[in-house]
Formats: structure tokens, C-alpha cells, sequence
């Protein structure tokens, strides 16, 4: 071969790696699906800016003559970490911080909140709207759920928030609004778990008690709804060993990591997401960011199941986006524009 012809393959290889690797540059990433965004006010947690320390134990402790909500609000303001996440100032600053993150990591949120219409608005191809159910005061009846069930402009129905109120789901006034979604084949996203460290000392929030973080708390009206989807916001977490229980015996069950992705100690985290995997419940678990007013929070959950050593790449990829796929019944065209197909 002569050296003139052996120059002419090197450049053609060169071209076509150099070809491959601009590709692989512009490809679109993998899309991911959050099922717990919010689009909330940037006051929503507490005159901004705020802030939150990702993966840092829950070292809050009481302080003589300070009220409990006066200690856990000095800590958003002065966070005890070196990397915190801040929030931003305004409600477009929040918004657009929001929808960049998504924009940019390839992802579809089921997004609720008292500003989804301006979320909706700048960006409809990456919000799937969801209809927040604040509790039983002052809320909609069913009658009126159904409408704006029936109008199709909702996807999901939640993040319900009973558990604020001490409501079980099971509660005879929540009824009503349950055979409004099993009738319309509407998914249900519930909080059970966890919220703020201490929340029952927060002003008006005397009733989040802790015994209702258990997924006992859905299992009768999954039994009384055998067809109806249901998501637990937050896993149930701590309580691991309820949560597993009523997988295995309600098959329409699932769950989301929202918020103890990033509010856990990583290895905490790790260890409750690992044992509903090694369970072999890898196929019911979703991600979910539970972002309100801390964008990059977004970035770190992510980043945490996809640098998992402890799951295969078959495993993060149910949990970022096939299993949620499944769960909201995304046809083939869909899954395939989501993919860059």
C-alpha cells in the first residue's frame, strides 16, 4: 500500500470519527421524566433566598427561647454546608432556572403548583400538568375535579396532600374525588412520607404525623380502586419494610424518590432505593425531584442514581424514565419523539 493511499484511509477514518463524535455531541440526552415538580413561589419556603444542603444529615436542633420554625428557617438562611443550593429571588428567575435544568438534561416533569400555567406556558412540550389537591379546606368539589378532569388539560392528579391535615386517604369526604379519578382513569400522586424535619411545630401544621409516612395508608382504597394508578410521593420513607408490603400486594402501586433524593444522606438514600430494587420492585420505583424552590436540586438527585455503583445501567434507566413511561402509558410515538427519534 503506498504511503499516498494509507494518508487517504487515515483521513476518511479521521473524518468519520471526527463525524461520530460531533454526533454523539449533539445527540439528545436520555430523556428522563420527574414525576414531583413543582412550580411554585420563590417565597414558598420562606422569603428568598433559601437554601438547602443536598445529602447532609439533618443536624437542626432546638435552641432556648427560639421556636422551633425560628430555628429551622435560620438554618435555610445560613445553610451549614459548604456546597449549599440557593434558591433564586423571583418567580421567573425560579421558573426559567427550572426550565432550563429540564431543556438541558432532557427531561418531562409532571408538574403542579399554584403557577403551572406559567410553566405550561413558556415550555408545554416539558410540563405535564398535574392538578394539586391542597386538602379538604376550601378545595373544589368533586363535581368541579371532574371538570377540570374532564376538560384534559390535567394528567395527573396531585401532589395530594391529606397527610398535612392528619386526612387518611381512606377518609370518607376524600371518596368522592377517588371514583372522580378511577371513572376518568386519572393517576393518583399522594404524599406519604416525609416532609420538613419537625413539621408538626410549624405554625398550622400540627397534624403530619409520622405514623401516616407508612403506604399502609393507601392500601385500602387501592383495594377498593383495584384499576386505579397510584403513586406515593416520597416512598413511604423511613418506612421501607410498609412500602415493600403493599408492593407486593397491590400491583398498581408505585412510588417516587422525591425529595429524600436529595434531603437523605447519600448512603441513606442508597440503601432504602437498593432494597426495593433487591426486593424486585426495581420495575415500581420512579424519580422524582420534589423541586420547589431549589433548582440545582434537580441536577443533584439525578446525578446521584446515575453515578450509582450499588444499580445497572437496566436499573437507572426504569427509575429515570421507563418505569414512569409505563406507569402515565406513553405511546410509542411519544417515547420515541422523547428519545430524539
Amino acid at each position: 500500500m503506498s504511503r499516498i493511499h494509507n494518508f487517504s484511509v487515515l483521513v476518511i477514518l479521521t473524518s468519520i470519527l471526527c463525524a461520530g463524535t460531533v454526533h454523539s455531541q449533539n445527540a439528545v440526552p436520555l430523556p428522563i421524566i420527574d414525576m414531583h415538580l413543582h412550580a411554585l413561589p420563590a417565597d414558598a419556603n420562606g422569603p428568598p433566598p433559601t437554601a438547602i444542603c443536598p445529602g447532609t444529615p439533618t443536624t437542626v436542633v432546638p435552641q432556648p427561647g427560639k421556636s422551633w420554625f425560628e430555628v429551622f428557617m435560620h438554618v435555610m438562611k445560613n445553610p451549614p454546608c459548604d456546597d449549599p443550593i440557593w434558591g433564586p429571588m423571583t418567580n421567573d428567575e425560579l421558573r426559567e432556572e427550572t426550565l432550563e435544568i429540564l431543556r438541558r438534561r432532557n427531561i418531562y416533569g409532571v408538574t403542579s403548583g399554584p403557577l403551572l400555567a406559567s410553566y405550561y406556558e413558556a415550555d408545554s412540550d416539558r410540563i405535564i400538568p398535574s392538578l394539586s389537591f391542597g386538602g379538604l379546606r376550601n378545595y373544589p368539589t368533586p363535581e368541579r375535579v371532574r371538570e377540570l378532569l374532564e376538560s384534559g388539560n390535567f394528567k395527573v392528579f396531585g401532589e395530594v396532600t391529606l397527610q398535612y391535615e392528619g386526612i387518611h386517604p381512606h377518609d370518607e369526604r376524600f371518596a368522592p374525588y377517588l371514583e372522580v379519578l378511577a371513572d376518568l382513569d386519572i393517576p393518583l400522586g399522594i404524599h406519604i412520607g416525609t416532609g420538613p424535619p419537625g413539621i408538626m411545630y410549624f405554625p398550622g401544621q400540627g397534624r403530619h404525623l409520622a405514623r401516616m409516612h407508612s403506604a399502609f395508608e393507601i392500601e385500602e382504597i387501592a383495594l377498593r380502586h383495584p384499576n386505579l394508578r397510584i403513586y406515593l410521593m416520597h416512598a413511604g420513607w423511613p418506612l421501607i419494610d410498609d412500602l415493600l408490603a403493599v408492593f407486593y400486594n397491590h400491583p398498581n402501586v408505585y412510588a417516587d424518590v422525591g425529595i429524600i433524593n436529595f434531603a437523605l444522606p447519600r448512603d441513606e438514600f442508597m440503601r432504602y432505593l437498593q432494597r426495593i430494587v433487591v426486593a424486585g420492585f426495581g420495575k415500581r420505583i420512579m424519580y422524582g425531584s420534589d423541586q420547589m424552590n431549589w433548582p440545582g436540586a434537580i441536577d443533584y438527585g439525578i446525578t446521584l442514581i446515575e453515578e450509582a455503583e450499588e444499580l445497572t445501567f437496566d436499573q437507572k434507566r426504569d427509575i429515570l424514565y421507563n418505569n414512569a413511561a409505563h406507569f402515565l402509558r406513553l405511546d410509542e410515538a411519544t417515547i420515541a419523539r422523547h428519545h430524539g427519534r
